[in-house]
């Protein structure tokens, strides 16, 4: 605190109020409005998403689509409830007498950004202890099927004896592959799935392991040489549209997830400023009329 010393000699101290320039009550207040609109646009929004959803092909929604109007709507919800929010904030606090305009603002604008600011934490933490249920059951599902998959896995090879059994097979590949693979059904089966996992890893199936494929395909049906390398090639062509529609959706995903972030991101921001504006719009509405207190001169 500054004193200072008039013309006269008296001292002069400023008036500072005892009071602090925050007030929790509305904030808080902001908040819980902000969070309660928050979490009903959220479900609505959950309610029309799921419409565009389907487990019957065709009948869906893209993933870029379904992506971008998530995000979309996320920005709505994130607007209307920090305005919402910093409205009421700014309404319900209580007139600050002998403060100035711009201070006035100023304490209204932050009040409005920190009611928003505690929303946003609370809906994230809502959201995140969802997300994090969802993770745990998919990462259960995951267990399940890596169990599964481990299980059907051990009657072959493990992956990783998995390159040397495969060359070893190069190595000890019968001259007459026909008699070898119509004797032995089972060895047969482990060793083409050696082969197309190694085709897997490596990105191509050389062209003698085609030939050798259609060997087996040939013993094991009856279909001649020609025919049976043709629908060798057939089946690794399918083989090969899988792994493309698989990275095709991957980056569909990528990319809706960037769109979502972003958008996100910037929602959060208008939202804090929205919220803010709000607030000072609702602290001069607030303050427009004043209450006079009459009193009669004895």
């Amino acid at each position: 605190m500054s004193v200072s010393m008039t013309g006269s000699g008296e001292i002069a101290t400023p008036v500072e109020s005892s009071k602090s320039a925050m007030t929790w009550g509305p904030i808080f207040g902001g908040a819980a409005a902000a969070i309660g609109v928050t979490l009903i646009l959220l479900l609505l929004g959950s309610g029309v998403g799921l419409t565009m959803v389907s487990p019957w092909s065709g009948q869906s929604s893209s993933l870029g689509t379904v992506g971008v109007t998530a995000a979309i709507w996320l920005v709505v919800v994130q607007w209307l409830s920090s305005g919402l929010g910093g409205y009421i904030t700014g309404r319900l606090r209580t007139k600050w007498a002998a403060v100035h305009t711009d201070e006035v603002f100023f304490r209204d604008t932050a009040h409005g950004f920190i009611s928003w600011a505690l929303a946003t934490i609370f809906v994230a933490g809502f959201l995140a202890s969802s997300l994090t249920s969802l993770a745990g059951a998919g990462a259960q599902a995951v267990g399940s099927a890596a169990t599964a998959a481990g299980t059907a896995a051990s009657s072959t090879a493990s992956a990783a004896d998995l390159p040397t059994a495969y060359f070893t097979d190069a190595l000890l590949r019968p001259e007459q592959a026909r008699a070898g693979a119509t004797s032995d059904d089972a060895a047969a089966t482990a060793e083409v799935s050696r082969i197309l996992l190694n085709g897997a890893a490596a990105g191509q199936i050389p062209d003698d392991d085609k030939a050798y494929l259609a060997t087996i395909v040939s013993a094991r049906t009856g279909l001649s040489g020609a025919d049976a390398r043709t629908r060798v090639d057939t089946v690794l062509k399918r083989i090969d549209d899988a792994k493309v529609a698989a990275q095709k959706a991957a980056d569909e995903a990528r990319k809706a997830a960037s769109t979502t972030a972003l958008l996100g991101a910037l929602s959060l921001l208008i939202g804090a400023f929205i919220a803010a504006a709000a607030a000072a719009f609702g602290g001069s509405q607030r303050d427009e009329e004043e209450d006079l207190i009459v009193t009669s001169r004895i």
